[in-house]
């Protein structure tokens, strides 16, 4: 009587990022959820592999969708695709997203752009367009993905950190002013999670056995603890959220690093 919808049948979502780590995981989370998904990145053969895993495990359709989400045209391209093949856009997940670990002192003006083009710019370009879109429709739901290290300040990735923490005010402000158009805005702020991209750090015993000991849980998150905040945002289940971050760390924030 009181266990609100998890189910996400009749929804279209879209997630930058999909072709590999975080953002396929989040894509396959969805679909089996019930929603038809949009993959996009700039790699078409890792979308192509997430569109077949959502066809072999799920009854959801996949559309692969190769874009720049870094550059407005490509992403109003995108969008337009999107419309043209579902109908409708209802559910926008932002993970693209990259790190360059250089030391503060050492970062070149090519890093910070690439840094700031890929995690930030391409969320607000992407938000922008689709709030339109939701705007339109009377809502939707955007779920930016951001990290534990945009909360609590980490000893490397300055413009990483800066980027993350961006995001997180930035959903903020786009809740606030999107609220009236029934456009719902929350973010997810991982902490380390195993992946292909995080495996060769992780193999690092001595760094392994550190992040651990820091995480009150004493673990490794896994994709899963991802994809279920990010379903549940996309849901009638968080109804009555917008603005908010929740920190998937393993309370590694009590602590910092």
């Amino acid at each position: 009587m009181y266990l609100p919808s998890f189910n996400l049948q009749g929804k279209t979502a879209l997630v930058t990022g999909a072709g590999r780590g975080i953002g396929q995981a989040i894509a396959i989370g969805l679909a089996e959820a019930g929603a038809n998904v949009a993959l996009v990145s700039r790699t078409q053969s890792g979308l192509e592999e997430t569109a077949s895993l959502i066809r072999e495990h799920t009854v959801a359709e996949a559309y692969v969708i190769p874009a720049d989400v870094t550059e407005r045209a490509s992403v109003e391209g995108a969008i337009e695709e999107v419309i043209a093949k579902a109908g409708t856009l209802d559910i926008l997940v932002n993970n693209a997203g990259m790190n360059i670990r250089t030391p503060a002192l050492d970062v070149t003006d090519e890093e910070w752009d690439t840094i700031v083009q890929t995690n930030l710019k391409s969320a607000f370009l992407t938000s922008q367009i689709v709030g339109k879109v939701m705007k339109t429709q009377g809502g939707g739901r955007i779920i930016n993905i951001s990290s534990v290290g945009g909360h609590t300040a980490l000893r490397t990735g300055v413009v990483y950190g800066a980027t993350k923490a961006a995001m997180i005010h930035m959903t903020k402000v786009l809740a606030l002013e999107w609220g009236k158009y029934g456009i719902q805005v929350n973010s997810v702020g991982p902490w380390y999670i195993r992946t292909p991209l995080t495996e060769k750090l992780l193999s690092d015993k001595d760094y392994l056995e550190e992040i651990e000991g820091r995480t009150p849980l004493g673990r490794i998150g896994q994709l899963q603890e991802v994809v279920g905040p990010v379903v549940f945002l996309s849901s009638d289940a968080s109804s009555y959220m917008t603005g908010q971050t929740l920190l998937v760390d393993g309370g590694f924030s009590i602590y910092g690093f």
